[in-house]
């Protein structure tokens, strides 16, 4: 294992790379507001992040494991943590902007549902059944739930915080890294209430900011590693499948090449540990070589250059297949996909009752009720905003059956 430079050669330890955005130069807000005189405007975004109720929701939601199954497992929140705290340690290495990193991260999954993957796939194909046969017109007609757009949408709308706004007024710079998926048909209809915003690079071809890209791969690094740990801690994967998988397997070997007394959760620390530290000094190694390969000098000449920030091509292979291990004996292990069949049945039998009587919902989200598109995505976002232990109550109080004994 080859741990690069922390500061590589020519680059100062104080000050950006030419490359990073650089907060007295962001592209500003949507609302514009007076400079915060002891912050960055990208410290500000983060710290309005912390303190936004989305936030505070995701120590309720799944990331694998439902909140209520074990108190070790982890959360949105904790692997936003997470990725929060990869992010920064190779945006400090590369001299990118590690305020802009962290608060992408935190806010990253803002916009997930109750129960993880199951309730977002629970809440499109809700929504997607009321638009009738799928054609191009209706596709851009905005059916359908996606959890990246609908983080963008907690922190530009539904966010309840400021007297002069909605939603949090972040950066654009932050906002673009939160949108880091987009369908041509939302992206449309992004750029037409936004022309030139976080939207465009989806239409017009382009790279969001390295910050962006270095969050989009940060999280793939952190859900691989902490999905292996739940994995086992729930007793669903044993050490020895896992060590089926080369990546893994590699790191266990070193492990106890250096310690061979060392068993059980102890060894499973260590290998995680190897391999995420050889996941984050490949990332270095391979980004440092494109930014000199590219010699891009500027933020925005990152936007018009093919994405920068990546992995080595047999770290990449590898990665891949720990994901494809992680898919077959955890994502659909027959216990996980049991729990994940009840949340979307919660979901699903959520959406209906709330879209036939509004009245059962709060409110500020029974008044849209002009079009069916409207009230359908009021409700959508009410059930996105759930955690799992409220949405499990609802479902109980709504039908009388517990379907999370």
């Amino acid at each position: 294992m080859t741990e690069p430079a922390l500061f590589p050669a020519g680059r100062s330890v104080v000050g950006f790379a030419p490359c990073a955005s650089d907060p007295t130069h962001s592209r500003g807000r949507r609302f514009p507001e007076p400079e915060a005189p002891t912050r960055t405007a990208f410290q500000r975004d983060r710290d309005r992040v912390i303190h936004s109720t989305a936030f505070r929701r995701l120590v309720y939601k799944t990331q694998v494991f439902l909140n209520h199954e074990g108190d070790l497992f982890r959360t949105r929140l904790t692997h936003s943590l997470e990725v929060a705290q990869l992010g920064r340690s190779i945006a400090r290495s590369l001299q990118l902007n590690e305020d802009l990193v962290e608060a992408i991260a935190l806010a990253h999954d803002l916009g997930h549902t109750p129960f993880g993957h199951a309730g977002q796939d629970a809440l499109h194909a809700s929504l997607r059944s009321l638009a009738g046969p799928v054609d191009a017109e209706q596709d851009a007609s905005g059916w359908g739930f996606e959890h990246n757009l609908q983080s963008l949408r907690v922190v530009d709308r539904l966010e309840e915080r400021y007297p002069a706004f909605d939603g949090l007024n972040l950066c654009f710079e932050t906002r673009e890294g939160i949108l880091k998926h987009c369908s041509r048909a939302n992206a449309e209809r992004l750029e037409a209430v936004e022309p030139g915003g976080v939207a465009a690079r989806f239409l017009r071809g382009g790279s969001p900011s390295l910050e962006a890209q270095l969050c989009n791969l940060a999280d793939e690094i952190a859900y691989n590693a902490h999905d292996i740990d739940d994995g086992v801690r729930s007793g669903l994967l044993s050490l020895e499948q896992v060590a089926e998988v080369p990546l893994f397997d590699g790191f266990r070997r070193q492990a106890l090449d250096e310690f061979p007394q060392l068993q059980g959760r102890r060894l499973l620390f260590e290998s995680i540990r190897l391999m995420l530290s050889e996941q984050v000094y490949d990332v270095i190694r391979t980004t440092q070589a494109a930014l000199d390969a590219a010699g891009v000098d500027s933020a925005d000449a990152v936007r018009r250059a093919d994405p920068l920030v990546s992995f080595s091509l047999g770290m990449r292979a590898q990665s891949q297949v720990l994901k494809t291990f992680l898919l077959r004996n955890l994502y659909r292990h027959p216990q996980v996909m049991e729990t994940t069949d009840r949340a979307r049945q919660v979901v699903s039998d959520l959406f209906t009752r709330y879209l036939d009587d509004p009245a059962q919902l709060p409110d500020a989200h029974a008044s849209a009720r002009d079009s069916l598109q409207q009230r359908a995505r009021a409700v959508a976002d009410y059930i996105a905003g759930m955690t799992d232990r409220f949405a499990i109550r609802e479902h109980e109080r709504l039908f009388g059956r517990v379907l999370f004994p």
